[in-house]
């Protein structure tokens, strides 16, 4: 499945460029190497999520892709933490797209289409290819390509000569909402800690690489204490279209559905979740019984 889409994209240079990131994302960047690309998020000083993004390393410049609704934010953050001599910061949304290739015959149609042969070359020029495949193994997507507007089209048909078939942002959606990736505006918001939004165990987070604006807090609710809420998948039996109101437990509203997807015969749903409420848990959601179930959904992987 080829997913179009105008994300927000900042590109990041400079001879201070890896410095000043590991400084700000939640994910260490350094480990993870030239010509990677990892998830991870930018945080208030409290450790709030501001936005989650997919960062691309490439030398000592860096490609991040964030959803849209971050775009502003994330530029302020930039221009008030990131010095221009260090990491000159460019805004990319209105100049490069993005296609997210996702499905189990990913990795198939892309080799068929020559697709693979721009697998993360060391740089992004105005008339070139970027393909990046995540470093996270269960991440929404298999690959995504990246370029002006005019360079995607040529990928996109080769891609369907191959097998591909285009595809929609519902289809991206359905994919995070099977694997329990969190997004921004659902379920994440400005008052979302990283390990409520499963950043632990979608490797989001890391607690090994040394400071960064937030982590003071994300490493006291690892290491001393634990979230209020967490995010968990809900099951709920019969077709029909998500239900409305509060998750309730007890008799009590433990929570409410943050993303939904509709099935012939279930809707699957991530929940921000009291975290007494556990796995194998039946609750209630209007008047619709349901299942609470560990992510990612069973088949997702």
């Amino acid at each position: 499945m080829i997913v179009p889409d105008q994300p927000a994209v900042f590109e990041i240079a400079g001879p201070g460029a890896l410095t000043c990131m590991q400084g700000l994302l939640t994910n260490d960047l350094a480990a993870s190497g030239d010509r990677s690309v990892v998830y991870g998020a930018l945080l208030t000083p409290k450790g709030m999520i501001i936005v989650d993004a997919w960062v691309l390393r490439l030398g000592d410049r860096f490609v991040m892709i964030a959803d849209r609704a971050g775009r502003a934010a994330t530029s302020e953050l930039f221009k008030r933490s990131l010095p221009p001599r260090l990491a000159l910061v460019t805004d990319r949304t209105e100049a490069w797209e993005v296609l997210w290739l996702i499905g189990p015959k990913t990795e198939a149609v892309a080799k068929a289409a020559g697709v693979l042969g721009h697998l993360a070359p060391g740089a992004v020029t105005e008339d070139e290819v970027l393909v990046a495949r995540p470093k996270q193994a269960l991440a929404p997507f298999q690959l995504l390509v990246l370029a002006e507007p005019g360079g995607l089209a040529p990928i996109a048909e080769r891609l369907v000569k191959a097998g591909g078939t285009i595809g929609t942002r519902d289809d991206l959606y359905a994919s995070r909402v099977l694997v329990g990736w969190p997004s921004l505006g659902r379920e994440i918001d400005e008052r979302t800690l990283p390990q409520e939004a499963r950043f632990e165990e979608i490797e989001g987070v890391s607690y090994t690489k040394g400071c960064y604006t937030g982590q003071e807090t994300v490493a006291r609710v690892h290491f001393r204490g634990h979230p209020n809420r967490l995010l968990r998948g809900l099951t709920i039996l019969g077709a029909g279209p998500q239900p409305d109101g509060p998750i309730q437990a007890g008799g009590r509203d433990v929570g409410f559905i943050r993303s939904a997807i509709s099935l012939p015969d279930r809707v699957l749903a991530l929940s921000a979740i009291r975290r007494e409420v556990a796995p194998g848990d039946q609750v209630m959601v209007g008047d619709r019984s349901a299942t609470v179930v560990a992510l990612p959904f069973d088949g997702a992987a």
